[in-house]
């Protein structure tokens, strides 16, 4: 019985002893976020209702297929540049992990210049760069290429992209675990096979969600080809705005750029599920 009192006292001392849990205190980031959420509503609620009370049917029946026009160029622009930089990106790729040292730095100065400086800058570069040696183009019968904004613009994007592309899938490669390497050394395959049929299949796998980041960054930044008077879909909208004067325009454009960058989220979503199901545990 006293052994009994005593457990009992010291489990009411060792529960007395621990603290008790203040409430959270809404600090100032919570409240901010709370407030930038409402602002948000607001502006949503306020674009529907300016959509829905400023519609013009004849402005939209005008413009819609211009619009729709510019988006298909849109669409073409970005999927021709991503696979010709994706091509130019895994020889880069390679070379930029190559125990060479010549090849591994020509590899790294490529990547630099067109991460480093600004795709506008590298628009401009090719643009009107190439007028300057119109001579030269000519004479090699390259010129036809380069007079056309569309094919300068398609151009500097599969350059730029080939150099963010070759790093995301350098960084992949080289995050696949040293054990696959020893591994398939293990199994007697040869490094070429290890490569192509090991390595590189996982580092796809790993690079899948950075060149989805890329892909939407490269819709998003080719609206930069409507400056050098390409009519893409900001290219039709501003032609649109400039004989109209109508804002809302701008609004339809933003959706239409929003509207690809969601059906491409999903796609991908889809697309990494399909092939990452294998590494997900059994139920």
């Amino acid at each position: 019985m006293i052994i009994e009192s005593r457990s009992a006292d010291t489990a009411l001392t060792e529960v007395s002893a621990v603290p008790a849990q203040p409430p959270r205190p809404w600090n100032g980031a919570r409240i901010t976020g709370y407030v930038l959420l409402v602002l948000w509503g607001l502006c949503g609620a306020a674009l529907i209702y300016y959509l829905i009370t400023g519609f013009d049917q004849d402005f939209f029946t005008r413009y819609a297929p211009r619009l729709l026009s510019g988006f298909w160029v849109t669409v073409q622009l970005v999927t021709i540049s991503i696979v010709i930089g994706g091509v130019i990106a895994f020889p880069v790729a390679l070379a930029r992990i190559s125990p060479n040292r010549l090849l591994s730095s020509l590899a790294f100065g490529y990547i630099y210049l067109f991460r480093g400086t600004p795709l506008l800058a590298q628009v401009f570069l090719v643009y009107y760069g190439a007028g300057q040696f119109r001579a030269e183009l000519e004479s090699i019968g390259l010129w036809w290429f380069f007079r056309e904004a569309y094919s300068c613009a398609l151009f500097t994007f599969s350059l730029n992209t080939s150099g963010y592309q070759a790093e995301i899938l350098r960084g992949a490669i080289q995050s696949v675990p040293r054990g696959q390497w020893e591994g398939a050394h293990a199994l007697g395959l040869h490094n070429a096979v290890t490569f192509f049929k090991v390595i590189l299949p996982q580092a796809f796998i790993i690079a899948l969600r950075p060149l989805g980041n890329e892909i939407i960054f490269m819709i998003k930044g080719s609206a930069i080809a409507s400056i050098i008077t390409v009519f893409d879909l900001m290219g039709q909208t501003r032609l649109a705005f400039s004989r109209s004067f109508e804002f809302q325009v701008y609004i339809w454009a933003a959706l239409i750029y929003l509207f690809i960058v969601e059906v491409l989220r999903r796609i991908w979503d889809r697309l990494e599920a399909v092939l990452t199901k294998h590494l997900k545990p059994m139920s």
